[in-house]
């Protein structure tokens, strides 16, 4: 029996923090262009694929969301978090927003076009990463579309506090891209382009694309 104990941690840490981390990050992308740039891309290949539903798993307070959607994605999020997807829904009413674990997503098999995971895979443990990798396999169909965001480096901290000063209990673990990729293409999907960014000394930011 697998302890997900490390899932209630985020449950509680993400809700506690919500009102605060969506205050703090609503406008954050506008000043991030390579970061649009990656979405950007993300999208084009989404649409290369033929459009269809895309996926923002852990979505948060939906703010990726519903620049996907702005840019032309049939985009719901799913979080975790109850009181983020309260947030969510109520900044983006014209949007759907579903709670729900990247353990076990509550999707029928390859009903998606893209998956996306924005910084959201940064706590799961590295033995659970697999059960994540294997649950986006089965719901996206044969050439959908993968990206996942994630903090690079190696290594992992407890984050005690954050967002606001608010209490938090979750770890943040590091992964080289490589690292990433290796899991990916071991779940059966094919990795197809690995890339750094550097927003702020000693910060990067690891993004891996794949398809199915």
């Amino acid at each position: 029996m697998r302890d997900h104990g490390w899932l209630d941690d985020t449950r509680t840490s993400y809700d506690t923090v919500a009102a605060s981390y969506a205050d703090l990050l609503r406008d954050a992308l506008a000043g991030e262009p390579f970061q649009r740039g990656i979405l950007a891309l993300f999208a084009e290949l989404v649409r290369a694929q033929g459009d269809g539903l895309v996926a923002d798993v852990g979505c948060g307070p939906g703010r990726i969301t519903a620049h996907l959607h702005s840019i032309g994605l049939d985009a719901f999020g799913v979080d975790l978090s109850p009181a983020m997807i309260d947030v969510a829904r109520r900044e983006h009413p014209r949007l759907r927003f579903e709670v729900g674990s990247m353990t076990h997503l509550e999707l029928a098999d390859s009903c998606l076009t893209g998956l996306l995971a924005w910084f959201s895979l940064i706590h799961v443990p590295d033995d659970e990463v697999p059960t994540v990798l294997a649950e986006c396999y089965r719901v996206l169909r044969p050439g959908g579309v993968m990206l996942l965001a994630f903090h690079a480096g190696d290594g992992s901290r407890l984050k005690t506090q954050g967002y606001g000063g608010h209490p938090m209990n979750v770890y943040v673990h590091r992964r080289p891209p490589a690292r990433v990729a290796g899991w990916l293409n071991a779940a059966g999907f094919t990795a197809e382009a690995e890339m750094m960014h550097r927003p702020a000394p000693n910060v990067e930011g690891g993004f891996v694309f794949a398809h199915r």
